[in-house]
């Protein structure tokens, strides 16, 4: 019998696509966002479990007050200035085996995302923060995400800033909290960085995009409509290129949201991994405090899959990548577990 169980149970994960030898991690922060990174664990990319420990302990953030990039003005930020800050941590691998991470390092007055390697997901190089936005009228970089494209060989990252306040359309005013536009860079090793551009507009205040690839000229950017009340749900839009420009499914005019939208209200934080011959979308529902997940495969319709997926409780933003089970295996003893 236990044979059986066994059997059946590769047999599952082989037909969605991880074999034995093969896990899922998924960056994970909690809040205070002072703590540092966490890590969740799947061997089959829907029941999560935590990984004891903080992984990463923050040392970027402001060191004093900043100046307020519209008005001016002197601000202390929402932090307190000794105080560092880890959120939204999104990773990959690149093809020598390296883990990049980038994340969010302050919620105002930084002007760039922290950046750090591991081989092996616990030793970490020294923090560097990449000061994308210096040139540029903000006040932040928020959620950079972090993507290698194989055809390209080269890194994108992929974040939002804030936009000044004059410069806010009618779609924007539709919201009662600032509004935001993407950004990218890209980059081949970590060293050179291409200037800031413009990545993808709606027209209206959007943040959280996160891109993927399901075949070559076949690209999906998984987007937050940021406005509140009344909106602040998910939507996707497509490519030929990792470099844009993005279309609507529906081909929706600009500055409206396309129809096809899926999380509740106050969602955000996406992130995708695919299973067998579905996609998962999972994504931080943060009123109330609730991980949420839909299945696609297409991106245009999605089914919510709630009572299949197990995410703990204090599990925020992050994303996904697949790892050999020796990676997990020494995560776990290191954690003692």
């Amino acid at each position: 019998m236990k044979k059986r169980i066994v059997s059946m149970l590769l047999g599952a994960m082989a037909s969605m696509g991880v074999s034995a030898q093969e896990a899922y991690i998924f960056t994970s922060f909690c809040e205070p966002s002072t703590d540092g990174m966490r890590y969740l664990y799947s061997y089959d990319g829907l029941k999560w479990e935590s990984i004891p420990g903080v992984w990463m302990k923050p040392e970027l953030g402001n060191e004093e007050a900043y100046v307020d990039a519209f008005t001016g003005e002197s601000v202390l930020p929402t932090f307190a200035p000794e105080e560092k800050v880890l959120r939204d941590p999104s990773i990959t691998q690149g093809p020598d085996g390296t883990f990049h991470l980038v994340w969010t390092t302050q919620w105002f007055g930084s002007k760039g995302f922290g950046l750090a390697h591991s081989k092996d997901l616990i030793h970490w190089t020294k923090q560097v923060e990449i000061p994308v936005m210096k040139n540029f009228e903000t006040n932040n970089v928020w959620a950079p995400e972090i993507f290698y494209d194989d055809e390209l060989k080269e890194f994108f990252i992929i974040w939002s800033s804030m936009i000044n306040p004059k410069h806010r359309t009618s779609a924007d005013n539709k919201g009662t909290n600032s509004a935001h536009r993407m950004w990218y860079t890209t980059t081949k090793d970590f060293k050179r960085f291409s200037e800031a551009k413009p990545y993808y507009d709606p027209g209206f205040n959007s943040i959280d995009g996160f891109l993927l690839k399901r075949a070559s000229k076949d690209y999906v950017l998984i987007v937050k409509d940021n406005r509140k009340p009344g909106f602040s749900n998910l939507f996707c839009v497509f490519s030929d290129s990792p470099h844009g420009p993005f279309h609507t499914a529906d081909n929706a005019p600009r500055g409206k949201t396309p129809s096809a939208t899926f999380g509740r209200t106050y969602s955000e934080g996406p992130c995708a991994v695919k299973l067998g011959n579905e996609w998962i979308i999972y994504f931080d529902q943060y009123h109330p405090q609730e991980y949420g997940a839909v299945s696609t495969t297409d991106f245009r319709t999605f089914t919510p899959i709630q009572n299949r997926i197990k995410v703990p409780e204090t599990h925020k933003h992050g994303t996904i990548v697949k790892v050999k089970k020796e990676i997990l295996d020494n995560l776990l003893k290191h954690a003692g577990k």
